[in-house]
């Protein structure tokens, strides 16, 4: 087996159990630095020493290198492989089966860990037809937000990474854009009129009273370069950051702006969100919207999280017609109004 695959399939896994990720960059640092060997010379560093005394090469790490190198599975890599054969959630099987890809995703340009070329394959990989790349705007300071240059340069890299994927595979520009609390998104038009996909989320004063909250998530809603209204409570149920009450806003009236403006609801499959609630979801699909089920993934291995989406979807009806997430990539571009459909 190839020790860079090895490592990398190592991180996926751990990311996908939500490991620590001191330990999963263990694995992403030890591919990263013996990704430029050619097998030979990785192997006499191998057998003379070298490799167990470089830096950023740990016990765990050597072992499976080595091990990979004698042309097996890993002992730690085949244990993960065991555990990782298991579903995430129980049931949405067949809604599972039905999504094609996912509108909003992080990469080491903000606040996620890994390049944007990791998050395509490992998407990829899934089976997925489509990947979006949305990392944050520039308000969100924390998450190291893309303003306007930046984001312009990660434009030119994504077209040409969606390029080079070839048939069968589309790697979609995109952005995960604040609503400020004037509710104007946190972006030029012109560039927000350029990306595939714009997923614009509240991610600032959620404890503002309901009127306040409201009046914010519909000018959000309004604009017509926003196509999902991201993470919709903004509530945090378990994790490493500790629970987060929901936002407090009239959702009927938010819902009924979504149905209005053609904006998804988007389900958000990470475990420490579940949001929205199930309440809201029935309230939503009573109001008539569509939803997009999207990972948030921050991490290559997070991606496989649609798992959880499509369990929620499932135990709440949602028919799989009103899930965006679903429809044939050119349905969905014609419904995103992508720059590759004008």
């Amino acid at each position: 087996m190839n020790p860079v695959d090895a490592l990398n399939e190592i991180a996926f896994w751990l990311e996908r159990e939500l490991a620590p990720s001191f330990k999963v960059q263990a694995f992403r640092r030890a591919a990263a630095i013996i990704a430029s060997l050619d097998p030979d010379e990785l192997q006499r560093r191998a057998d003379d020493g070298r490799l167990k005394r470089t830096k950023g090469i740990g016990d765990r790490t050597y072992q499976v290198i080595t091990q990979a190198l004698e042309g097996r599975v890993p002992d730690y890599l085949a244990g993960l492989r065991e555990s990782g054969a298991h579903p995430l959630a129980d049931g949405g099987g067949d809604v599972l089966a039905a999504l094609r890809g996912d509108l909003h995703s992080h990469s080491e340009w903000s606040d996620g860990g890994t390049p944007i070329e990791l998050m395509a394959s490992a998407a990829q990989a899934l089976g997925r037809e489509y990947q979006a790349i949305t990392d944050h705007s520039p308000n969100l300071k924390v998450a190291n937000g893309l303003d306007a240059e930046r984001l312009t340069e990660q434009l030119a890299l994504v077209e040409r990474l969606d390029a080079e994927a070839g048939d069968g595979f589309a790697l979609l520009t995109g952005i995960e854009v604040d609503i400020l609390e004037s509710g104007e998104l946190d972006q030029t038009p012109e560039l927000l009129g350029r990306l595939d996909v714009v997923v614009a989320s509240v991610h600032s004063k959620l404890r503002s009273d309901r009127a306040t909250m409201t009046r914010r998530m519909l000018a959000g809603i309004r604009d017509p370069n926003t196509n999902v209204l991201g993470h919709v409570t903004g509530r945090l149920v378990e994790g490493s950051r500790g629970t987060r009450p929901p936002s407090e806003f009239d959702a009927a009236a938010v819902f009924a702006a979504c149905a209005e403006n053609d904006v998804a609801v988007e389900i958000n499959s990470r475990p420490e969100r579940q949001d929205p609630p199930d309440d809201l979801i029935a309230l939503a699909l009573d109001a008539g919207c569509v939803f997009s089920i999207d990972t948030d993934a921050h991490a290559p291995g997070q991606l496989d999280f649609l798992q959880y989406g499509a369990a929620r979807a499932a135990s709440n009806g949602v028919p799989l017609d009103r899930i965006v997430t679903t429809w044939p990539l050119d349905r969905l571009l014609d419904w995103l109004g992508s720059p590759r459909n004008r």
